[in-house]
Order: structure tokens, then sequence, then C-alpha cells
């Protein structure tokens, strides 16, 4: 299974699906890891908060995928985003992954209410420098934060990794990013199991095309242009949701799974999120 890849503002290239471990125990990780990578999935996608830095790292260094055909990305996590804490939380984060080189690191979340977030950017900025990661973006940030980041900081963000979802497809979000060159990254893309794949728009779908919904909604996620990082620890299901490559949802498929959107989140709001 080949996965395309989106090519980042900065040249670097990264697979257009992933694997997420969100809620995946640090325990359950390399199993899972290592599943999703003999399945086929080249990029995994973790954060120091989820405390599975460690799981994922032994599952690739026992993998026999050579590094050099794996994207990693990790976060950084909100009480870090003093200049000096944040280079000392990567720090953690890549012993925890025994990684040398990091694909794409990311600030978890803007929390303006903290007002640090610009700190946190120039560490990033500083990394991406010096060569120890490969690409910098941030999570759950706003057009607010992101005027904010691209006005004063010196590297434009390469993704902003945000909840979307049929029911939250944020597309005054994604038109910014076009505009500014920045890779839409969705995290839950499948409504984290909670009663979007039961919709009967879905459902539908599902059968005309011979699929699950889940691969349906993918397919929206991918013809859109998304970064999708799907999390199963079911093998059955990891192996499911990188199938999705073979068939194609017509533009009236695409425009009936978009009238879905009600602008429900699932998560916190970006805006007053503030632990």
């Amino acid at each position: 299974m080949t996965v395309p890849n989106i090519v980042l503002n900065n040249g670097v290239p990264m697979p257009q699906l992933g694997y997420g471990v969100w809620q995946v125990e640090d325990a359950e990780a390399e199993k899972a890891v290592a599943t999703a990578l003999d399945a086929g999935y080249r990029s995994i996608d973790t954060a120091a908060l989820y405390y599975n830095e460690q799981g994922v790292g032994r599952a690739v260094r026992s993998s026999d995928v050579p590094r050099e055909e794996l994207f990693l990305t990790t976060k950084l996590w909100n009480t870090e985003h003093e200049y000096d804490r944040a280079l000392a939380a990567f720090d953690q984060s890549m012993g925890r992954l025994g990684l040398d080189v990091l694909d794409l690191y990311l600030i978890h979340w803007p929390v303006p209410a903290q007002d640090r977030y610009m700190d946190a950017w120039r560490a990033l900025e500083r990394l991406y420098r010096d060569g120890r990661v490969r690409a910098i973006g941030v999570s759950n940030f706003t057009v607010e934060t992101l005027t904010r980041l691209l006005d004063e900081g010196d590297v434009p963000p390469a993704v902003n990794q945000i909840e979307l979802h049929p029911t939250l497809a944020q597309a005054e979000l994604r038109a910014f990013h076009r505009e500014n060159g920045i890779a839409t990254e969705a995290w839950s893309p499948l409504g984290q199991g909670r009663g979007l794949l039961e919709e009967p728009t879905l459902v539908r779908l599902s059968a005309a095309h011979g699929r699950t919904p889940a691969q349906i909604v993918l397919r929206w996620h991918l013809q859109l242009g998304n970064i999708v990082i799907p999390k199963s620890v079911t093998p059955s299901r990891i192996a499911e949701n990188l199938d999705v490559f073979g068939f194609e949802l017509s533009p009236e498929d695409m425009a009936e799974i978009s009238a879905l959107d009600v602008g429900r989140r699932l998560g916190p709001d970006p805006a007053t999120m503030s632990f």
C-alpha cells in the first residue's frame, strides 16, 4: 500500500495518511505501532501528553522499516511554553523516542490566555535551524493565533493539526491554511466513535461504494487535501483505515458529506482552552 505524500511548505514530504496513538497506553503502544507499520503506515503521531512516546520509540527501533522511510510527529505540552523549557521538553521527548532527528514537532495548543506560544515558537524555530527537526508546526491554532505566528515568527508553520471531521469541517480555517501554505491535518477524523459513523448519509454512501462508513469519511478527508491520523488498536481496523485508495467519491458524494457540518466540537475550544 503506497500512501501519497503532501509536500510541506519547506519541501519535506509527509504521508497524507498516518497512525495516531492518542489514548493508547504506553505498554500497548509498541504493539499497536508495530501492527500499523506492518500494515503499511509510515507516519506515526504521538505527543508528550499521551505518555506513550517510549512505546512508540520501541516499536520504531525494533521495526525492519528504515528510519528514513518513517515520518514521526510529537508535540510540546502547554506547561512548557517558555523558551528554555520548550527546548528541554524536546530533549525529553527525543530521549523517550530514542531518536536523533524528529520529522515534525508541534505546539499542542496555543493557550492564548497564557500568552506564551510565541516563546514556544521561537524555541521550535531554534530546533529547526539546528537541524534537530525537519519541520515545525502547530496544533489547534485558530486564524487569530496563526496570524500572529505568521506576523511575528521567522519560520511559517508547516502544519496545523486541528479537530476536523464532517460535523466540524473547519472550512474557514482550511481556506486560511491554503492561502498561507499551511497543511491541514485532522485529529479525530472519524469523530471519536461518537455517532458520526451512524449518520444515514454515511451509511448510504458506505453501501453504495461497498466500503465501511469509516473508509468513506477518510476518503472525504483525503479528497479535501487533509492529512489524517485515524487511531485504532484493532488490527483489522488499522488495516481497514489504510485501505482507502482504491475508490473515489463523486463531487455529489463530497457535497453530501460536507453538508453534515454543524460546527460541533468534540474537544476543547482552542480560543478558551487554558489547561
